[in-house]
């Protein structure tokens, strides 16, 4: 009986269309998921007919693999994914290769790659982005881990992933141990901070202007051949068109309590652990907590009053100052993203191409849009740009798009519009593109209260000072501070 090229355990909705996916491709799968029932139905269902053979226990997944065996695991990230390595390892021999799939926290698989390495085997912790959809017909993969496995799910790995229109594919090696899941990891901060940045757009449009769901979906439709072409703006358009089976829109009968499954919050905690200042991305997040707070919020909507709207400008002039607006907080967002790259890879000693990730994402994932042309282009033409803003494409676009940027955001606050990402990302640009921040201050008071000492601008940077404020302390000083 022909061996299968890989195995992969967990059939849920990402599971089963990733088996699909590579059966289509011509390589032969074993599929096993904890439950006999869900297998065989599957078997008889969607992989009728397909090159899929079922297993009833990993020891039957394993042997029915060619050598060396490859096994993919799309399954619940956290204890779940070392529960099945440690069932796994036993029936493995050196070289074999066990890939996590799933959305696992890249310290997680930076511990599990030492770990298994350990055994004589090798590991994957890769990214996979793009839902149901993209898992089915083309996604976004992110490998990294141990560097041996490449040559091996290469031919797996780019015959599955999605293709943009000149052939490129959205799928290469990333770096080692936890890179590839970091990278994800990132991919999905920025997804929030692109959904947050969209719905604050439709927020200005219905309360400010008062537009219906159909005139925002032909807005949100007419965008989409601009410079803000993506997958989320697509399906925006899409969502306001739909509607319920009354012929109302649907989109405004759905509650205004967001979820999230941790990623967006990982990102803005490994931002913090970094010391980047990842200002829009984070504001996506605590918009999501704030949304959650429902009851919470109904109460404070009749505590205090509200805001009158008192927008008297024009209202097509200011529908594209919204769209100029949205299109320089996302190269905030993307900028800031990448800082966060290039601080974490440093960290941890990790080599990653910036251009080549962009165009892994330029295909198959969430955040898959034109404008990440321009991000590889960027990356190509300086592999050491320490900051996005700083190419010259992205700089001159965003001076260009600033005063719109300005209206929009004033014009919220003046209204009462909360617009918190749109907001982070203006203050960061200011923040970013300001010599003499009033940090000064704040370095005084810190050696006032605690000695934490200070540098001098007529002082070489290195040096720290301490001064006896009161004249009632001392001249010993604390630890020195990080600038």
């Amino acid at each position: 009986m022909k061996k299968s090229d890989i195995g992969l355990i967990g059939l849920a909705v990402m599971g089963e269309n990733l088996v699909l996916n590579i059966a289509s491709k011509g390589f032969q799968v074993t599929a096993y998921a904890r439950r006999q029932e869900t297998v065989d139905n599957f078997l008889n269902g969607r992989a009728k007919g397909m090159s899929i053979i079922g297993t009833t226990s990993i020891k039957e997944l394993v042997e029915s693999l060619s050598k060396p065996r490859k096994v993919m695991m799309m399954i619940k990230a956290g204890q779940p994914v070392d529960d099945v390595i440690e069932q796994l390892i036993p029936h493995l021999e050196k070289g074999d290769i066990i890939i996590d799939g799933g959305n696992s926290h890249y310290p997680d698989t930076i511990r599990r790659t030492t770990y298994v390495e350990s055994k004589g085997l090798l590991y994957v912790g890769t990214g996979v982005s793009g839902g149901e959809e993209g898992a089915l017909l083309g996604p976004s993969i992110m490998p990294g881990g141990s560097k041996n496995a490449w040559v091996e799910i290469k031919p797996i790995f780019q015959a599955i992933a999605a293709k943009i229109a000149d052939g490129s594919i959205c799928c290469d090696w990333v770096g080692e141990d936890g890179a590839g899941h970091f990278v994800k990891m990132v991919h999905n901060g920025i997804e929030y901070g692109d959904i947050q940045l969209i719905t604050e757009a439709y927020h200005l449009m219905r309360n400010i202007l008062g537009m219906s769901a159909d005139e925002m979906h032909q807005v949100f439709k007419a965008w989409n051949k601009t410079e803000l072409d993506s997958y989320l703006i697509e399906i925006t358009a899409d969502i306001l068109a739909y509607k319920d089976e009354d012929g109302k829109p649907l989109v405004d009968k759905i509650l205004d309590t967001a979820g999230q499954k941790g990623t967006g919050k990982w990102t803005a905690i490994t931002a913090l652990e970094e010391s980047v200042p990842l200002t829009l991305i984070s504001e996506s997040v605590y918009s999501r907590f704030l949304s959650s707070m429902k009851n919470e919020r109904v109460v404070a909507s009749k505590t205090f009053k509200a805001t009158p709207i008192t927008f008297k400008g024009d209202k097509i002039e200011f529908i594209e100052e919204i769209r100029k607006a949205l299109y320089a907080s996302k190269i905030i967002s993307y900028a800031q993203g990448y800082a966060l790259m290039r601080a974490t890879a440093q960290t941890h000693n990790w080599n990653l191409n910036y251009g080549g990730i962009a165009l892994m994402w330029r295909g198959g994932c969430i955040i898959r849009s034109a404008f990440l042309g321009k991000i590889k282009e960027a990356y190509d033409k300086n592999p050491h740009l320490t900051n996005l803003l700083l190419d010259p494409y992205f700089k001159d676009t965003i001076e260009s798009l600033t005063d719109s940027w300005r209206k929009v955001v004033s014009t919220a606050i003046l209204n009462g519009i909360p617009t918190p990402s749109m907001a982070a990302g203006l203050n960061y640009f200011d923040g970013y593109k300001t010599a003499n921040l009033p940090a000064n201050l704040l370095q005084a008071q810190r050696d006032y209260f605690g000695a934490h000492t200070y540098e001098r601008v007529d002082k070489p940077r290195g040096e720290f000072f301490h001064t006896n404020w009161t004249g009632r302390g001392g001249k010993t000083s604390s630890t020195i501070y990080k600038g």
